[in-house]
């Protein structure tokens, strides 16, 4: 693929800058479904939802759990400001295993003062790292 389709993406988090490189195209979710952006997109903002991030490097794909944060797309450079992000690698599958368990059991237990939004997100999120292994 020519140089002339790559664009620039950043990813950051509050303890690191997780990426920094040059992608032909990156996908992930948002609060409206999920995307994937090309060079020469148009400007927008959007908030992102726990889901698998997607980079296409020149020469192979690199995936990677994405929880939550913000995206801002411009034509040439994609900042993605996450609250948290991790490679396969930097996932403890039985965490995310007790995890998801956890929160379903949450969820179907349907206890009083349960914060049904945030065990939603619980299990979104363990989902997410779960299928990011595979």
């Amino acid at each position: 693929m020519s140089e002339e389709n790559f664009f620039d993406v950043e990813i950051v988090t509050p303890e690191r800058v997780f990426y920094r490189g040059k992608v032909s195209m990156v996908e992930f979710n948002t609060t409206e479904g999920e995307i994937g952006v090309y060079k020469k997109h148009i400007p927008t903002t959007v908030i992102l939802e726990p889901g698998i991030l997607t980079l296409h490097e020149e020469t192979q794909l690199k995936n990677a759990a994405l929880h939550s944060g913000f995206a801002q797309i411009l034509p040439d450079k994609v900042t993605i400001l996450a609250e948290l992000v991790e490679w396969p690698a930097e996932i403890d599958e039985e965490r995310a295993l007790s995890a998801r368990t956890r929160a379903e059991e949450r969820l179907n237990e349907k206890a009083e003062g349960l914060d049904v939004d945030r065990a939603n997100i619980a299990l979104k999120k363990a989902i997410c790292r779960l299928n990011v292994l595979k």
